[in-house]
């Protein structure tokens, strides 16, 4: 189950369906199912507090991802998405903001199959990952 939900903001997109495939899809792709995995869309205050409470970073993120997992099988976690953060970076690198809206929820799909992105090497890998999901895009039906 693949849910979209909207805490202080809205979703930011309307193909809900599309990008419920498309993500089932990336997961399915990487040998896995897909069980709850809940995208939650905020402000980037709500997110900054967050990251406060649960990580102790006193900044801005686009994206926390908590993997709640419950077997190696099965994809579970939520994602809370700063749209502000999101938006903002996507005018930053001049590129459409669904664009940037997908390569994040993305971004933490990858997080719950195990990608991290601590490391120059991972980070490198973790954009390898994102782009090659992104291009899955476009075998939607």
């Amino acid at each position: 189950m693949i849910q979209f939900i909207a805490i202080d903001t809205a979703v930011p997109f309307n193909n809900i369906e599309e990008n419920r495939v498309w993500v089932d899809r990336v997961i399915q792709t990487y040998g896995r199912k897909t069980g709850e995995v809940f995208f939650l869309f905020c402000s980037d205050q709500y997110l900054y507090e967050m990251n406060l409470k649960h990580l102790d970073h006193d900044t801005l993120t686009d994206i926390i991802t908590f993997d709640l997992s419950e077997s190696i099988d099965f994809i579970g976690g939520e994602m809370y998405l700063s749209v502000d953060r999101i938006f903002d970076n996507a005018d930053f690198f001049g590129i459409s903001k669904v664009e940037e809206i997908q390569r994040v929820m993305i971004h933490g799909v990858l997080h719950l199959l195990g990608y991290k992105d601590k490391t120059p090497t991972e980070e490198t890998e973790m954009r390898r990952q994102e782009n090659y999901c992104l291009s899955l895009r476009s075998l939607n039906v």
